[in-house]
């Protein structure tokens, strides 16, 4: 039955647990699968976690969450008003095109020669009626509200509404200021509401020029209340006031013709005059002066009368964001509820507080289970205890098999050790051995070389004193190759006497077959041996190994075949390399008489060999 985590096995260092075996006594064991038997109790058993100090964890953290309330709320209300700042620019945006489609039309229309004919003769039968029919196409062609023509004293002369009974026609419009700004500045534009139609509008102006000569005016009303309809649909507030502070549109019909700001008596006096807007409505619509931060307008509006939409008092908190219509001095706010946010923030917190209720729960039940395995644990090991008291008294022949099982363990271990060691060095002095078979062949090897370099040399003294240097440095490159040849001859024997210490990387195969086949090359010409070597399928092999161990494990295949073929005239051997799968394949094939079947499962064994004694020792 594991438990918990102990000290490392005294064998491997691993990590190890404490375990009851099934004689109910503590050991250690780890992944390994080695035992100890423990002879004192593990660690002490973790005391009971207290449940009151989860449950106030718990509360001060939904407390917390709480507490934390507004900061979320102004996270919220800072978002919400950055969708808003978006939805001005759409507004002022919108607006401003509006504005700018209609503004050069009054100048458009005032060119039409038949306007100048009804303001010179205005008595000329005929000719107002046509007049007032062109002017009613034009204003169901252009989309607008009005289309009016007046003389130079304001009095209204033809009018695209001549049919209605609101009509302008017969009206005098000269005390409104987009009038005489028409006359003077060449343009004209106001907002008001209407004294006839009692609609509100905006109105273009522009003179009816003949030459340098002003004969009237055109004005162009468009009516806004599509807007306003289309704000409705949304959830935003949104104002529109004039140079005057008085909004004159909005998405609360509680607001129009309300003053953002108490009006002084010369705002009154000029509204009065232009008759703009009604006096009675003119009430201040915030309590207080606003207050600017960062752009953003903190506001309390006042409700309308007998109506209260707002915290029950009759006012509402906004954030107003504002944006500016220039060419007609308007500015268009955004209002953002200040306690929008809270439903939202509240969500927020609810939901955060149910998950730490129930995270709480989840904790609560944990620590429960966990307190009761505890509790089973610590009755195990006080019956453990009891029972390792009582079989320990019977276990103490155990206990010093044990320690004496250790003690052969390790002289076992020590005894391998020594052996590995004593085998490697076995097969170096096999190698050496093998280094003095080849040695009568290699001695012959390098007389040949000695005696040609010594002709060569007295060659060319002979040369050089008859003064023939050409064929002297012929002798000399002769000498050159011979040294080199005998080098080469060195230069294997001492790489195959060398210990085996390189490390694994890759190398050229072909290269290590080379090498072996070169140190075998003496033997090979003594015993007349045929070596056929099939080409490989790849052009360059390369092979992951240790050069000298794998030249060695080649010269003692050939040396093996060689011996295996003694008694046959010549011996022949084939070498293929294949490489198929990432994997490559040397096979060397003799033709001895193989291997008999008693002794080809113990190839492998050290000391185990089928040749003469003295011939070979079983480690190649």
């Amino acid at each position: 039955m594991p438990c918990w985590p102990g000290p490392h096995c005294l064998w491997c260092r691993d990590f190890a647990y404490h375990t009851v075996l099934r004689h109910s006594l503590w050991n250690l064991g780890c992944k390994s699968g080695h035992t100890v038997r423990m002879t004192r109790q593990p660690a002490p058993i973790l005391p009971r976690p207290s449940r009151s100090h989860a449950v106030i964890v718990v509360l001060g953290l939904v407390a917390a969450l709480w507490i934390a309330l507004p900061r979320l709320e102004a996270r919220f209300l800072e978002r919400q008003l950055a969708q808003d700042a978006a939805t001005l620019q759409l507004i002022t945006e919108v607006l401003r095109g509006a504005l700018s489609r209609t503004e050069a039309l009054p100048a458009l229309i005032a060119e039409r020669p038949i306007l100048r004919d009804i303001l010179r003769h205005p008595d000329t039968a005929g000719l107002v009626p046509l007049a007032n029919d062109q002017l009613r196409q034009t204003a169901l062609n252009l989309d607008v509200s009005d289309i009016y023509v007046m003389d130079r004293t304001g009095h209204t002369i033809a009018a695209s509404n001549y049919r209605l009974a609101r009509s302008f026609v017969g009206e005098n419009f000269g005390f409104r200021p987009y009038f005489t700004e028409a006359l003077t500045n060449g343009i004209g534009r106001y907002h008001a509401l209407g004294t006839t139609s009692g609609q509100r509008g905006y109105y273009f102006a522009a003179p009816v020029l003949e030459g340098d000569h002003i004969l009237g005016v055109v004005a162009i009303k468009i009516t806004l209340d599509g807007f306003e309809a289309a704000w409705r649909t949304g959830d935003r507030r949104i104002i529109v006031s004039d140079s005057n502070n008085v909004v004159f549109l909005s998405d609360r019909p509680d607001w129009l013709f309300r003053a953002l700001v108490p009006l002084s008596d010369a705002d009154r006096a000029r509204i009065t005059a232009a008759r703009q807007y009604p006096l009675t409505t003119l009430a201040p619509l915030t309590q207080g002066l606003p207050a600017a931060v960062d752009g953003r307008i903190d506001m309390r509006l006042t409700a309308a009368t007998g109506t209260s939409t707002g915290t029950g008092t009759g006012t509402e908190d906004y954030v107003m964001q504002q944006a500016l219509v220039a060419t007609a001095g308007w500015r268009v706010g955004v209002l953002t509820p200040r306690h929008a946010a809270r439903p939202e923030a509240l969500g927020a917190i609810a939901l955060l507080s149910l998950a730490v209720l129930l995270a709480g729960l989840l904790g609560l039940g944990l620590l429960q289970r966990r307190a009761r395995l505890l509790g089973q644990i610590a009755r195990q090991l006080r019956e453990a205890e009891t029972l390792e008291a009582r079989v320990a008294a019977r276990t103490r022949d155990l206990d010093v098999a044990n320690r004496q099982l250790l003690q052969e363990v390790d002289e076992r271990r020590r005894t391998e050790d020594r052996l590995r060691q004593t085998q490697a060095e076995l097969v170096q002095a096999g190698k050496l051995a093998a280094l003095g078979q080849m040695s009568a062949a290699l001695s012959h090897e390098f007389n040949q070389p000695l005696a040609a370099v010594k002709s060569y040399a007295e060659n060319a003294r002979t040369f050089l004193d008859r003064g023939r240097l050409e064929d002297v440095g012929n002798n000399i490159t002769h000498i050159s190759k011979m040294a080199d040849r005998m080098a080469k001859i060195s230069q294997h024997l001492r790489n195959f006497a060398r210990r085996p210490q390189d490390q694994l990387r890759p190398i050229a195969l072909q290269g290590v077959i080379s090498d072996a086949l070169a140190l075998m090359q003496p033997r090979l010409v003594r015993s007349a041996a045929k070596v056929v070597i099939a080409p490989p399928d790849v052009e360059d092999v390369w092979v992951t190994a240790g050069q000298v161990r794998l030249q060695q494990v080649l010269v003692n295949l050939i040396s093996n075949a060689l011996d295996a073929m003694h008694d046959r005239t010549p011996p022949q051997m084939d070498l293929s390399v294949t490489h198929r799968d990432g994997m490559v394949c040397v096979a060397l094939r003799d033709y001895g008489p193989g291997i008999d079947e008693a002794v080809r499962d113990q190839i492998f064994d050290p000391f185990v060999t089928t040749k003469a004694p003295g011939h070979g020792l079983g480690l190649g």
